[in-house]
């Protein structure tokens, strides 16, 4: 089973947080299970870790074993030192601040999990694999692993209204805002999400990655059923063809047929999902009713191919 280690500081000393903890908990919520209630990750929720060395034997634990994927998630301080970025633990002192990003992605890169995945929601986040910080060089990303920050590296990550402006959007990615077609929401698309969402902000997200094929944190209801989404290769012999309604497919009209109405259905989901138009009408309705044509979209041609291909 996947597994997820999910951390939330708030009290620290001299310099207390106030969204952290609720958004590890809301993080911790999404990942244990997907949309439909089917088991997810296994998850080991930490609020309020006072000690450097019980986070880093943590962070140890997680990478250890193997299996297809593990996440790290941290919500608290981040810091800049003379070596590179570090999360901070509330029994900071100088020189000891916390545990440096060097450490947590040496661990993942040498993790026998065949997925990594590094969520940091901190300041200074985007020191995490970054070569140029303070001449830091031990910053080579293994094969599997990938890193979603909220901020670059010289950047802050911002709390509003009591949550972290990157976890509510990467939660709500996680909803079902980043999903594709099928469901599946990677940290790829989260990263589109979150990076569209946040461009009135002062703080840029990072994403950095070294796979081979995007790996699915969360699946979601899909806008389209499996079953519909697939019977787009019987309805288009060719992904390039016209479909012919006529108002037997519409099922107020005088002429409708049980058969061609059940078809319809499924062509006007295909159409919501942005598979398919209109060719000469604005609504699918009046291509029914004045016997107009129907075409797949760029997007539906893609899906096409890839029903077509065995791949979905």
């Amino acid at each position: 089973m996947p597994r997820a280690l999910v951390v939330g500081i708030d009290e620290y000393p001299g310099s207390p947080l106030f969204g952290c903890v609720a958004d590890a908990t809301r993080m911790a919520r999404l990942l244990e299970r997907h949309e439909d209630g089917a088991v997810n990750f296994h998850v080991s929720l930490q609020r309020h870790v006072r000690e450097k060395a019980v986070l880093r034997d943590l962070i140890t634990e997680l990478f250890s074993g193997e299996g297809e994927l593990a996440v790290f998630y941290f919500s608290g301080h981040g810091m800049l030192s003379d070596t590179g970025g570090v999360i901070v633990t509330p029994d900071y002192r100088p020189g000891e601040e916390g545990i440096t990003m060097d450490y947590i992605l040496n661990l993942a890169n040498r993790s026998a999990f065949i997925n990594k995945v590094i969520i940091l929601d901190c300041c200074h986040s985007g020191a995490m694999g970054t070569p140029a910080v303070m001449n830091n060089g031990a910053t080579m990303l293994a094969n599997g692993v990938t890193i979603l920050t909220a901020s670059r590296y010289f950047e802050p990550a911002m709390e509003r209204n009591g949550q972290g402006i990157f976890t509510k959007l990467v939660a709500e990615a996680l909803e079902g805002g980043a999903a594709d077609l099928g469901g599946h929401v990677t940290p790829g698309s989260i990263y589109s999400y979150v990076d569209k969402a946040l461009g009135y902000w002062g703080q840029r997200p990072v994403f950095k990655t070294n796979i081979s094929r995007f790996v699915s944190l969360r699946k979601v209801n899909p806008p389209v059923p499996l079953k519909e989404l697939q019977s787009i290769v019987q309805h288009f012999n060719r992904p390039d063809a016209l479909l012919q309604l006529n108002p037997s497919y519409e099922h107020t009209s005088e002429t409708a047929d049980a058969n061609n109405v059940r078809i319809f259905q499924q062509l006007q989901s295909l159409y919501r999902a942005g598979l398919l138009e209109p060719v000469e009408e604005d609504y699918m309705y009046w291509t029914a009713m004045r016997s107009k044509s129907c075409r797949l979209t760029r997007l539906g041609r893609y899906y096409w191919q890839l029903i077509a291909d065995n791949r979905i």
